[in-house]
């Protein structure tokens, strides 16, 4: 039967009474190599701003320099150079960080600070006015705002104060804060972070993720890459003191902020944050000015490398390591890959909110995996496939994922209903189907797009269109976002007569829904995979609308297209 504990490696003990900001920036663990001599721990990409040891003097600074007392802090901002010294500083003062993604509308950020209950909003000039919108409609006082630096200077900016300036009143100040001692034990329950997920129904929730689970990762990682290891020659091991990283990955969503950047750190690397909006060009300008070393990507940025005509100009030699995560990609895209990176060691990695980022990841001695797998289960975890009754599936035979690590979250705040269906005694119901051979490599059988889309979401503001009577939104295979969604829609009997009785009445309906989610939705909610008019949703007896027909039943008939 298909329950397997990780043959990748045993995980060496793992501090339960440290913060994420302590654990990174004051200890040392067994697993933590040196770090090489001004080796800077992050490059702000475009403008070539090194940071180093003063992460850890500029975290003091701002701690010292908020001087209030708060539980929540959000940052709403595109990467940035500070963002992480909010994040540690937060963490430094006892309080929890929530990230928001820089695309939403004041709504969908409003949504996030009532469900987080946000004491302080800390945010990048350029989505202010959206900032400002979500603050007034979840009554936030206009005094909890604070800017990140920016190249903007619009005079709308002047009464908040900003990061810079709270870190040089701290550094200038005796310490007025007593920085948040942990219990022994008490990481495991100490809330660290509380980022949003679609969990595998319903609106967004809010995944509390305490301090151990991130230090758990980032531990499980270095072990199943035997970080610190000599394990093979110098040039061949995966993750060395000195290598660059590229960090285009944004830092509000878990994969970005434990593997993309604390990990990195964890092993004496350096991370080229990329704090512009992604350019694909200047990506690769960037590879090659910094020389870096090791990319990790989600499925969009592998098909450009795969079809860009620019790629075809560059040398990427020197590249040594690639993974690819957030969506499965295909045997073809991966030996393509190959073509433009000769050298690296690539394959994908499979991983979660809820299990606080990685849960598998390609072994340490394949060079390159190309089988398709999603990777090997990462030590300290136990997977199990599930059929739809509750028995365990065979090896290699489709299920769901289940799965208990140490890196788990403590369940979904204020949520209990949804809490008790994910998280069943101390096990992890990814919602996931995939199949598990006995090395312990997953095969995904598809995911959401890279960044988590709750169908339920969608499903309810498409359901404010005047047109609509009921609708199913599924995900459609693609191979530049992995996945994209399509809404099945019922429409009323009104507009179902006119597209019977008025020639392009239909698609104009379709092109309404469409707009409708756009101008309410960020825009990878959009329905990219379209709108297709059904007689009715099929449902089961309870009224939990039956999915995956619709899912197959659309991918049937997009491939036969």
């Amino acid at each position: 039967m298909a329950e397997l504990e990780s043959p990748s490696g045993t995980l060496p003990p793992i501090p339960g009474d440290l913060t994420l900001a302590q654990f990174i920036l004051d200890s040392q663990h067994p697993s933590r190599p040196a770090r090489t001599h001004n080796v800077p721990w992050i490059i702000e990409d475009h403008t070539g701003v090194a940071r180093g040891l003063d992460e850890a003097s500029l975290t003091f600074g701002l701690a010292n320099g908020l001087n209030i007392r708060f539980n929540i802090i959000l940052v709403f901002s595109p990467n940035h150079l500070d963002y992480l010294v909010v994040v540690w500083a937060t963490h430094r003062l006892g309080a929890i960080m929530s990230g928001a993604n820089p695309s939403f509308t004041p709504a969908e950020l409003a949504y996030q600070v009532q469900a987080t209950k946000t004491s302080v909003l800390v945010t990048h000039p350029d989505v202010l006015p959206v900032a400002l919108s979500a603050a007034q409609v979840a009554k936030l006082p206009a005094d909890r705002i604070i800017l990140l630096d920016g190249a903007s200077s619009e005079p709308t900016q002047k009464p908040y104060p900003s990061v810079q300036h709270l870190i040089d009143q701290g550094l200038s100040s005796r310490a007025t804060f007593r920085e948040r001692k942990l219990n022994p034990g008490e990481g495991k329950t100490k809330v660290a972070f509380l980022n949003f997920s679609s969990g595998t129904t319903g609106r967004p929730k809010a995944v509390a993720i305490p301090h151990y689970a991130p230090i758990a990762n980032v531990i499980q990682l270095a072990t199943h890459y035997k970080v610190n290891e000599n394990y093979t020659r110098w040039e061949d091991q995966k993750f060395r003191p000195g290598d660059i990283c590229s960090a285009v990955l944004p830092l509000y969503h878990i994969y970005g902020m434990v593997f993309n950047a604390h990990y990195i750190f964890f092993c004496g690397m350096t991370t080229i944050l990329t704090t512009t909006r992604f350019n694909f060009l200047d990506h690769l300008r960037s590879i090659m000015k910094y020389r870096i070393t090791h990319l990790m990507l989600v499925p969009p940025q592998v098909v450009m490398f795969c079809k860009h005509p620019a790629v075809s100009q560059y040398d990427f030699s020197h590249v040594r390591y690639i993974t690819c995560g957030a969506a499965p990609l295909s045997w073809e895209s991966m030996n393509k890959l190959v073509e433009v990176f000769p050298n690296a060691s690539m394959g994908q990695c499979y991983g979660t909110t809820e299990s606080c980022t990685v849960i598998t990841s390609f072994p340490v001695d394949k060079q390159r995996d190309l089988s398709g797998s999603a990777g090997q289960i990462l030590p300290g975890i136990t997977a199990r496939i599930e059929k739809t009754d509750g028995t365990l599936a065979h090896f290699d035979e489709p299920g769901e994922l289940v799965v208990k690590t140490p890196s788990l979250a403590l369940g979904y705040a204020g949520n209990p209903e949804a809490t008790r269906e994910t998280f069943v005694n101390g096990w992890l119901r990814t919602g996931d189907e995939v199949k598990m051979n006995r090395n312990g490599e997953l095969f995904e059988l598809i995911k959401v797009k890279g960044l988590q889309v709750a169908p339920a979401e969608l499903e309810g503001c498409i359901l404010d269109h005047p047109d609509v009577e009921d609708t199913c939104v599924v995900s459609i295979p693609d191979e530049y976002s992995g996945e994209l969604p399509l809404a099945f829609v019922v429409l009323r009997p009104e507009a179902a007569r006119r597209t019977k009785e008025r020639p392009g009445a239909g698609n104009e309906i379709k092109r309404s829904i469409a707009k409708h989610v756009a101008d309410n939705k960020a825009p990878y909610k959009q329905l990219a995979g379209g709108v297709e008019f059904i007689d009715s949703i099929p449902k089961n007896p309870s009224g939990k609308l039956l999915r995956r027909l619709l899912r197959d039943n659309a991918r049937r008939v997009r491939s036969k297209l």
